[in-house]
């Protein structure tokens, strides 16, 4: 049988049978707290050790109950399954048993077979409408759906990163059945569902955390998004940590994309929640954890972790796409070959080298095997997070855009693609909001003087063009087009990849590692995989208008080649990217 969340809450409101539902609130800066339930009904809860809180009383699924703190302020439960009225309204009681599910002897797949699609639920349209793309999804090869964070945030519309109350599912996305029926229909395609979870901080409105349990946060460290929060805590361990345990098994997500660790200040929390997760998983069912890890810390990879996105192959490639160099670009504008080149054959490109600004970064990742990365063109950050929220259709030459494609389908690492890039969509991704007016204002202006550094914005006038966050018209803007409305070229050229991966790639990848990648020119390498039957895949990529000598492989062991330009002799076509699998015992080249 499946393990529920009520055998391991010890925050929020568990249902102990139909009609009697626990409540718990860790409080410890109050001095009374009370359930206030429909028709006034209030309950006091009785105060225990180390700031609980805790009371059961008669109450059942569909029940919406507020925390009254010191007996003046109405809060709504930090662990809240549901806000039908959003972030500043009441909690619903949720039973999370009621959905019946259909698929319930789904096990999930092993990573190396992931292809991940990145989803914001609410740009789709809400979890009914991500229902109706799942088979147009799984028939173009995709494995699995990564959804954009879900926590409550404030009002209608945001990326998710400003969610609030991180257990309850966003209000105008659909209900928690709806939610379930979404990952019960993926899995009966033989789809996975992963979720990007945010617990490295809190959005700015209706988190009422500092009214009850300051200590939940630190006064003596902050982070881009204010004080940081105390993972020394064990509440607070147990807070997010629960928070995991209930989309894993409530709700059935296969796996877990925890946002932004490196702002997490606390060495000791991530391998304890990999180990209280990895303990809660049912031996033979498939679970993920992938982190976003500016830090590049290659040791949480090795046992623990699954895979890292994999933020260094993605810049080195969009400065040879771009040749864009400010920012973080400007690490990679320099030898941006090389860095594809050390990507490629050992993960990280930064392994304990200074930055731009002489911090050292990174950990050695050559021993981690390809499928610890998640390599990627596009996503929500390397788009939304630009100015005017541009897709490389309008930033690079199809042709390039091509080849590189064919480079991330068909290497070793894991794909991920953004919603819509299968499509070649040009609809931009902006960065939008749905906040009250003063929030709204200042989130506007801050959004503008981020791009003040930019030449292209370096006069107010210029960043008086940056669409306003919180207007309906930035959010309209960035829905991406379905179905008919993508390019059909487009799509079967993904389509030809992915059937090209899952018949000749994913099979091997189990014990696969990097040979070598081989710099070619300014913008062109060879990359080599030793996969894990024995054989070789090679990939020859040139990202330049030019065509390149290169020592082509035999005719015989070509896979594909993006290019529609003739091959000359011992020539690397412009923009392209020629894809080779070697049978097994093909002998590693020489190094010097």
């Amino acid at each position: 049988m499946p393990l529920r969340s009520d055998q391991f809450a010890t925050h929020g409101a568990v249902m102990l049978d139909d009609n009697t539902v626990r409540f718990a609130l860790w409080a410890p800066n109050a001095h009374s707290v009370e359930v206030c339930l429909q028709a006034d009904r209030r309950l006091p809860l009785q105060r225990g050790a180390d700031g609980w809180f805790r009371g059961r009383c008669l109450a059942n699924a569909g029940s919406r109950y507020r925390y009254c703190i010191n007996g003046e302020q109405l809060v709504p439960d930090p662990a809240s399954r549901f806000q039908p009225e959003g972030v500043h309204g009441p909690s619903l009681v949720v039973d999370p048993t009621a959905y019946p599910w259909q698929h319930s002897d789904w096990q999930g797949r092993p990573w190396h077979q992931a292809v991940i699609y990145e989803v914001h639920v609410g740009l789709m349209g809400g979890y009914s409408a991500v229902i109706e793309q799942l088979p147009r999804l799984a028939a173009l090869g995709i494995t699995a759906i990564e959804l954009m964070p879900l926590g409550q945030f404030p009002g209608e519309r945001n990326w998710g990163y400003d969610g609030a109350l991180p257990f309850a599912p966003q209000h105008s996305y659909g209900s928690p059945q709806q939610l379930c029926q979404l990952i019960d229909q993926a899995h009966g395609l033989g789809l996975m569902v992963l979720l990007d979870v945010v617990y490295n901080h809190f959005g700015p409105d209706g988190n009422y955390l500092n009214h009850y349990a300051r200590d939940f946060f630190r006064d003596d460290r902050h982070t881009p998004w204010g004080a940081a929060i105390d993972f020394r805590r064990r509440q607070v361990r147990d807070f997010f940590i629960e928070n995991a345990l209930m989309w894993l098994h409530d709700y059935r997500f296969d796996g877990l994309r925890l946002d932004a660790v490196h702002a997490i200040d606390d060495p000791d929390f991530l391998l304890s929640f990999n180990q209280r997760v990895r303990r809660s998983i049912p031996s033979g069912r498939h679970v993920w954890l992938v982190l976003e890890n500016e830090h590049n810390q290659a040791s949480l990879l090795k046992n623990a972790f699954d895979g890292q996105w994999n933020d260094d192959g993605h810049n080195a490639l969009h400065v040879l796409l771009t040749g864009e160099d400010e920012a973080y670009y400007a690490d990679y504008s320099q030898a941006s070959i090389e860095k594809l080149a050390r990507c490629l054959s050992q993960g990280f490109v930064f392994q304990g080298e200074p930055d731009r600004n002489g911090h050292p970064r990174g950990e050695p990742s050559a021993h981690l095997p390809p499928s610890a990365f998640v390599l990627f063109l596009q996503n929500h950050d390397q788009v939304g997070n630009r100015a005017h929220g541009e897709r490389l259709t309008r930033l690079c030459p199809p042709q390039a855009l091509r080849a590189a494609t064919t480079l991330l389908l068909l290497s070793p690492m894991i794909p991920l693609l953004f919603m819509g890039e299968e499509g070649g969509s040009e609809q931009p991704f902006l960065f939008f909001t749905d906040h009250h007016p003063q929030l709204a204002d200042a989130v506007r202006n801050g959004r503008r003087a981020e791009f003040a550094g930019f030449k292209a914005f370096s006069d107010a006038a210029q960043r008086a063009t940056i669409a306003d966050p919180n207007t309906p018209a930035t959010f309209n803007a960035s829905r991406p087009q379905w179905p008919d409305e993508l390019n059909r070229p487009w799509q079967a050229f993904y389509r030809q990849l992915l059937q090209l991966r899952h018949q000749h790639v994913i099979a091997h990848l189990p014990g696969s590692r990097a040979i070598a990648a081989e710099v070619i020119a300014e913008k062109a390498l060879t990359a080599r995989w030793r996969l894990g039957d024995g054989s070789v895949l090679r990939i020859d990529l040139n990202l330049d208008a030019r065509a390149v000598p290169c020592a082509l492989p035999e005719t015989s062991s070509w896979l594909f080649c993006c290019t529609v330009d003739a091959f000359a002799a011992n020539q690397l076509p412009a923009y392209s990217a020629l894809v080779s699998l070697l049978p097994p015992h093909t002998p590693e080249p020489a190094h010097d």
